[in-house]
């Protein structure tokens, strides 16, 4: 979602060296954990999961941060996606605690400014596998600013390349301004592409109750669950120098993979943390972290080919278009409504239109966001993308068509307009200059331009121009 991570080792240096790649045939021992942990939670019955062997495990029920299992690893400020924390080696910041390990933010001062501290731990050079199913079982800290992860990096960064040729699996994001919702994404390339998907708690947060997260990453396929619900399905993504030859599928998820936790403050994507941000309550509790493989893996797999949306026998590739027909707008299919980082609204078709009410604006441009995925955009191809739209009285709202899948660059650049009172037709035309993707999508932004008046859109189209 709009966010940058840069590898360790490309920011500082690799830990490891050597190659990571996975060979033809992939028998469970040939990725055993390299240092064997002392069995410390004797007393813990792990469940069998059908078709896997457990391969390692913590239940954290020891007094301290298994060493055996687990690195600290520091950082200064700054590190990367503009983060404010340090993370440290400090028991203040990583403790084990009642069955739990704790991740804890601390808000203090150092040479006279608001300095925070953190932690991260990762389990590069000691528990590195090949394939195999993530189990974690986690809550989440509450707090505008903070933002805790669990997810898997290359154990030698350089067999593909630095970040985000190397790639990287995210099993589970949440934004402590909105915890009610998490996110699983995948990142890699070049260019930089990515694939995330989004899980919406219907009662509770993930900062009330503690839930699973898993991940199931097979040769060709990676799926991501959230209490044993699947919510994202992945087996389509490479690998490439920029302008160079894409290496064969799948890389970069052909290699070993190691597990790492961290509670980051501030940042690119969760914004920074603010007066209502209590420290005190800044934990990030990890109860569990278990990984199984299947005792082989089919690696003989080949990329799917890619579906390009066919347009309408009029030309247009939105469907519904002039929104004579109803639809959910809660799933992935034609129009989509959505509400981030606060805000707050409703979309209702009616009347050949669609008609967008706000609540609250939110912080984000994306706030009060209307959709349509699925575009096919064809490198060279020129596009025109129109519609009718209007609003109560006079506001901004932004119009663009994004890369969902490829580091949600523009196809169409971000375009501010006013609407007025008076039904008005736009007009936009663009080309396409970057490589051919099926997942293009048109995006109506109405979130963060200080108003909550009413928009009316409808006669939507993109359609290929010559």
């Amino acid at each position: 979602m709009k966010k940058l991570r840069i590898c360790a080792a490309a920011v500082c240096f690799s830990l490891l060296t050597g190659c990571a790649g996975a060979s033809s045939s992939t028998p469970a021992s040939s990725t055993a954990p390299q240092t064997t942990a002392p069995q410390k939670q004797e007393e813990v019955t792990v469940p069998e999961l059908d078709g896997y062997k457990l391969l390692w495990h913590d239940e954290f029920s020891g007094t301290a941060l298994d060493e055996s299992l687990w690195n600290y690893e520091p950082h200064e400020p700054g590190w990367t996606n503009e983060e404010l924390q340090e993370y440290t080696t400090s028991t203040d910041n990583v403790f084990v605690r009642d069955g739990n390990l704790v991740i804890k933010a601390i808000k203090g001062e150092k040479d006279g400014q608001t300095h925070y501290t953190s932690g991260k731990v990762t389990g590069q050079g000691k528990t590195q596998f090949v394939y195999g199913k993530v189990v974690a079982r986690a809550k989440v800290p509450e707090g505008q600013g903070l933002w805790p992860a669990i997810w898997m990096m290359p154990q030698t960064e350089s067999f593909y390349g630095q970040w985000p040729k190397c790639g990287e699996i995210d099993i589970m994001e949440v934004l402590g301004s909105n915890t009610g919702t998490a996110y699983g994404t995948i990142h890699y390339g070049e260019p930089h592409a990515d694939q995330q998907g989004i899980y919406e708690l219907k009662d509770g947060t993930f900062a009330s109750d503690f839930h699973e997260y898993s991940v199931e990453w097979e040769p060709g396929e990676i799926r991501w669950y959230i209490d044993n619900n699947l919510y994202l399905t992945v087996n389509d993504w490479f690998t490439a120098a920029a302008g160079g030859d894409e290496r064969e599928y799948p890389a970069p998820f052909n290699q070993k993979f190691f597990v790492q936790m961290n509670l980051a403050v501030g940042g690119t994507w969760p914004g920074n943390p603010d007066e209502t941000t209590d420290f005190d309550k800044a934990e990030f509790l990890i109860d569990y972290v278990r990984v199984y493989r299947k005792p082989t893996y089919d690696v003989n797999v080949t990329k799917p080919e890619k579906h390009y949306r066919e347009a309408l026998e009029d030309g247009n590739f939105i469907f519904n278009g002039n929104f004579a027909e109803k639809e959910d707008l809660t799933d992935d299919v034609n129009w989509k409504f959505l509400l981030f980082e606060g805000g707050q609204g409703s979309a209702e078709i009616r009347d050949n239109m669609i008609v967008i009410k706000t609540e609250n604006e939110g912080t984000v441009d994306y706030s009060v966001q209307l959709v349509q995925p699925d575009l096919p955009m064809i490198k060279g191809k020129k596009y025109r993308a129109t519609f009718d739209a209007w609003a109560d009285e006079p506001r901004d709202i932004i119009v663009c068509v994004s890369a969902p899948n490829a580091g949600w660059i523009r196809y169409l650049q971000d375009t501010t307009l006013k609407v007025t009172d008076k039904q008005t037709t736009y007009t936009y035309d663009f080309e396409m200059n970057e490589k051919n993707d099926p997942n293009g999508r048109l995006e109506f932004n109405l979130g963060h331009k200080g108003s909550s008046a009413t928009v009316y859109i409808t006669n939507v189209r993109v359609e290929e121009i010559a």
